[in-house]
């Protein structure tokens, strides 16, 4: 079986866990949460691995001592840098879990962080507390399921207006912004062979990919995004649902920065 992978803090306070403190055949004893899903829940054993994560590059491999107590043995030890170039989705709120399922294919591809999106076609609305708990929980859950060091950072909800600024200010620091448009004259080859360039630059760029809701992005966001720096593009012919555009995107583009190579 695979070892499965547990997320250390749930506080999503973003403090790194020091490396330095665990080292092969450490014990310790597993949080609460993590007990109760390892032995309860997936009956896990006595010598069984599992994996442990702060979600900030951590990666303990850990074997099971005592599965009544929650005691484990540290095996190995590790620290995964962050990708040179990262991804971000800002997915538009969309009805009936659209969203949700973008994300939480999105953090399974790969995405480093996630900007949710109050469009002017979004039926659904962020509810701060509420539906920034939830979304949490799903990147904490797919996280977890993808077997990732590193989970995705959840940033604040935008405006449309917050997001042309967004879009500004990613183009003057050299970053990409892709927005995603059926009636887009550029192609994703064009896309691809951009990100190929920074690629071969060797430095630290961020990608970004903007998904409206099923009603589309309306004109007058399209036109605000562009003409901050964005890059309008059609995904090929097809209209995709808010739930796969980004996630498509994004495994297209994984796929350029060399992340399926591993």
């Amino acid at each position: 079986m695979t070892e499965p992978l547990f997320l250390l803090d749930p506080s999503h306070d973003n403090s790194p866990v020091n490396c330095d403190e665990f080292h092969t055949g450490w014990k310790l004893s597993l949080p609460s949460h993590i007990r109760k899903h390892a032995i309860q829940v997936m009956r896990l054993k006595k010598g069984d691995r599992l994996q442990l994560s702060d979600g900030r590059g951590l990666r303990i491999h850990a074997s099971i001592q005592d599965p009544q107590s929650g005691l484990v043995e540290v095996v190995a030890v590790g620290k995964e840098p962050r990708p040179i170039i990262s991804t971000v989705l800002v997915q538009a709120l969309a009805k009936s879990g659209h969203d949700e399922q973008a994300v939480d294919m999105a953090t399974q591809v790969g995405v480093d962080a996630v900007i949710p999106w109050q469009a002017d076609r979004s039926i659904a609305k962020w509810k701060s507390e509420k539906t920034g708990r939830k979304w949490d929980n799903l990147l904490d859950s797919a996280s977890e399921q993808s077997r990732r060091a590193w989970r995705p950072e959840l940033q604040a909800c935008m405006s449309s207006r917050q997001l042309a600024v967004y879009c500004q200010e990613e183009s003057a620091r050299g970053n990409v912004v892709i927005l995603l448009h059926q009636d887009a004259l550029h192609s994703w080859p064009e896309v691809r062979s951009q990100l190929e360039h920074l690629v071969g630059l060797g430095h630290e760029y961020r990608v970004s990919v903007i998904v409206g809701p099923e009603g589309g992005v309306s004109e007058a966001e399209a036109a605000s995004f562009v003409e901050a720096g964005a890059k309008a593009t059609r995904l090929g012919n097809n209209i995709l649902r808010a739930s796969t555009a980004g996630p498509l995107a994004l495994a297209a583009m994984s796929d350029v920065l060399g992340r399926f190579d591993g």
